[in-house]
C-alpha cells in the first residue's frame, strides 16, 4: 500500500516501509511454500505500480493474475485490519493494477519473442546445455554470422547457419578455430529439445521492444507486466534465461541514472533458484556484474525463492531489501540454511531472529528495508499487509478482459514475422552454389567437349597435313618425272639436233669440197690455158 514516497509492507512493532528511493538496491523474499510470499509480491508490486513505476512479475503458478482485479473484505482481512494493522476496515479500498499479460509460448497474452542473436551465445549456450568445446563452436557460428551480414532471428537461422558453417569449416579453420562436426551435431540435438520445450514460438519476430514495458496508464500507475510462465517454467532453463536476458538487455540498453526518487522499472524474478542451478562460471559473473551495475540504471531486482542460499553469496550481499518468510528446518543442513538466513539481518536484539524463522506463521515475515541513509534497519518480527487487489487469480473474464485492452500491443505482436534472414540467405547461397556447380560442370563438359574437337580437328588436320605432304611430294616427284622426261626430251632433241647439223655440216662440207673441187680444177684449166694457150685435149 503506496504512503506518500514509500510503500507500507508490513506492521511488527512499527510500521515497516520499503522507501521508494532505496528500492532500486534491490532486494530477497525468501520462505517455505505457503508463507506467504506471493502475497508479499502482490503487496510490493501494487505499490510500486500505485508510485507509476512499472514493474514485470513472472507469474509461474497462475495466481499473480490477481492483480488485474480487485479484492474484497473477508473476515480474515477485517480481522488483520483490527488486530494488525489498526485501520478501520469501512475506510479499506480495494481495486486492481493495470496489467499486461505477456506468453512467450503463443498461449494467453501479448506474445513475446526474442531473437537468436539478441539472446546471444553466451546465453544459448546455457540454453542448450552445451560443453565449453560445444559453446566455443557456437561462439565460432555468431562471429561468422556477424561477419557474413547473416541474422539469426529465430531457430532454422541457427540450424541453417550450423550447417553453412560445418560444410565450409576448412575455410574458417585459420581465421576463427577448429569446428568438428561431432560439435555442431550435438548443438543441433539440443536445438530439437529447445524446439520440442517451445522455442520455435519463443524466438522470432517482431521482438519484444522493452519501452513497452515502461508504460504507466492514463493515471499514472505503472503497469504490471505479469509473464504467463506456467508453462514456460516446465521448462526451467528456458524460463531462466529468458528473464536473465531480459534482464542483461535492461543493463545494457538503459541510460545511467543515479539514484533517482522511485525506481524506473522493478523486475521481481521468481523460482530464482533455476537461475542459479549449475551456472557455468563466466555466466555467474555476468549476473553479479548485472545485479551491482543495474541498480544505476533505476532498475530494482527482487529474486523470490525459498531459501537465501539459493541465490550465490555475491548477488546476496546485494539485495539490501529483505522479506524473509518462515522457513522449516528438520536437519542439521536446515538448520544451517535458518541460521545463516538469521544471520544475514541487522539483530533485533528483542528476539531471536534464528528462532523466529522457525515459528513465524503464514502472512509473517522478517522484515528489513533500507533507511533514508541506505542503511539495513533492524529486523522486524511483522505481518505482510494484505494487498488490496485480489488474493488468488483473476476471474477468467478479468484477464480476458485486460488482455483484451492491449489491442495496440497485440497488433503489433500478434503476428510473427517471417523476414529474410540467414536460413533463406544460406538457402539462396545454396541454390547459387549449386547454380555454380553445374554452370562449373557444364562448363568442364564444354571445354571437355572443345578439347575432344579440338583434339579430333588437329587429327584431322594432321591427315590432311599429312595427305597434303604425300600429295606435294607425289606432285613434286611427278614434276621431277615431268622434269627429268623433258630434260631427256630436251637431251634427246639436243643429240637429233646434233646428228641434223653434224649431217647439215657434212653435207655442207661436202658440197663445199664439191664446189671447192670444181672451182679448182677450173682454175687449173683457166692457168694452164693461160699458160699454154687452148690445147686440145
Amino acid at each position: 500500500m503506496l504512503d506518500g514516497d514509500r510503500i507500507w509492507m508490513a506492521q511488527g512493532e512499527k510500521p515497516c516501509y520499503l522507501l521508494l528511493s532505496q528500492a532500486n538496491r534491490h532486494g530477497l523474499i525468501a520462505g517455505a511454500s505457503g508463507t506467504g510470499k506471493t502475497v508479499t509480491l502482490k503487496v510490493m508490486a501494487e505499490g510500486f505500480s500505485q508510485a507509476g513505476v512499472p514493474v514485470f512479475v513472472a507469474d509461474v503458478k497462475g495466481d499473480v493474475t490477481g492483480m488485474a482485479e480487485a479484492g474484497q473484505m473477508s473476515d480474515f482481512i477485517r480481522k488483520r485490519c483490527e488486530d494488525s494493522f489498526g485501520l478501520a476496515p469501512e475506510r479499506v479500498s480495494f481495486e486492481g493494477c493495470p496489467v499486461r499479460v505477456w506468453d512467450p509460448l503463443g498461449g494467453e497474452g501479448i506474445p513475446v519473442r526474442v531473437t537468436v542473436s539478441q539472446m546471444g551465445p553466451m546465453l544459448l549456450g546455457r540454453l542448450l546445455g552445451l560443453t565449453d568445446v560445444q559453446q566455443g563452436v557456437l561462439n565460432i557460428v555468431f562471429r561468422v554470422a556477424d561477419d557474413q551480414g547473416l541474422l539469426l532471428i529465430d531457430l532454422k537461422d541457427l540450424r541453417a547457419m550450423l550447417g553453412f558453417v560445418a560444410e565450409h569449416r576448412g575455410e574458417y579453420t585459420v581465421t576463427y578455430g577448429n569446428v568438428s562436426t561431432q560439435s555442431v551435431g550435438a548443438i543441433q540435438r539440443a536445438l530439437i529439445a529447445v524446439e520440442d520445450q517451445g522455442g520455435d514460438v519463443f524466438f522470432g519476430e517482431p521482438d519484444l521492444d522493452l519501452d513497452d514495458w515502461f508504460q504507466c496508464d492514463p493515471r499514472g500507475r505503472g503497469y504490471v507486466n505479469i509473464l504467463n510462465a506456467a508453462r514456460l517454467v516446465r521448462t526451467p532453463q528456458v524460463y531462466a534465461m529468458f528473464l536473465l536476458w531480459m534482464l542483461s538487455t535492461l543493463f545494457e540498453t538503459l541510460p545511467e541514472v543515479g539514484d533517482p526518487d522511485k525506481p524506473r522499472f522493478v523486475f521481481f524474478f521468481d523460482e530464482a533458484h533455476l537461475l542459479f542451478d549449475d551456472m557455468p562460471k563466466r555466466l555467474g559473473d555476468k549476473i553479479v556484474q548485472v545485479v551491482k551495475l543495474i541498480r544505476s540504471k533505476g532498475v530494482g531486482v527482487y529474486f523470490i525463492t525459498q531459501s537465501p542460499s539459493d541465490v550465490p553469496g555475491e548477488v546476496l550481499a546485494q539485495l539490501s531489501n529483505r522479506v524473509q518468510h518462515g522457513l522449516r528446518a528438520y536437519t542439521p543442513a536446515e538448520q544451517k540454511v535458518v541460521r545463516a538466513a538469521a544471520a544475514s539481518f541487522r539483530a533485533n536484539p528483542s528476539f531471536d531472529s534464528a528462532a523466529a524463522l522457525q515459528e513465524i506463521g503464514t502472512g509473517e515475515a522478517l522484515v528489513s528495508f533500507l533507511d533514508e541513509k541506505g542503511a539495513p534497519t533492524v529486523v522486524e518480527s511483522a505481518r505482510v499487509l494484505f494487498p488490496q487487489c485480489k488474493m488468488d487469480a483473476a476471474d477468467p473474464e478479468v484477464l480476458r478482459g485486460a488482455v483484451t485492452a492491449q489491442s495496440d500491443l497485440m497488433g503489433k505482436y500478434g503476428t510473427a514475422i517471417d523476414r529474410q534472414s540467414a536460413f533463406e540467405d544460406i538457402n539462396g547461397m545454396k541454390v547459387e552454389e549449386a547454380e555454380s556447380q553445374r554452370l562449373a560442370a557444364e562448363r568442364v563438359e564444354l571445354e571437355r567437349e572443345r578439347a575432344e574437337f579440338e583434339k579430333e580437328r588437329a587429327k584431322v588436320a594432321e591427315r590432311e597435313e599429312k595427305e597434303r605432304q604425300k600429295a606435294a611430294e607425289k606432285a613434286e616427284r611427278a614434276q621431277e618425272r615431268e622434269m627429268e622426261r623433258q630434260r631427256k626430251e630436251l637431251e634427246r632433241q639436243q643429240r637429233t639436233l646434233e646428228r641434223q647439223q653434224e649431217r647439215r655440216d657434212a653435207q655442207i662440207r661436202r658440197t663445199a669440197g664439191s664446189i671447192l673441187g670444181a672451182i679448182g680444177r677450173e682454175a687449173s684449166r683457166q692457168l694452164v690455158r693461160g699458160i699454154f694457150g687452148t690445147l686440145r685435149l
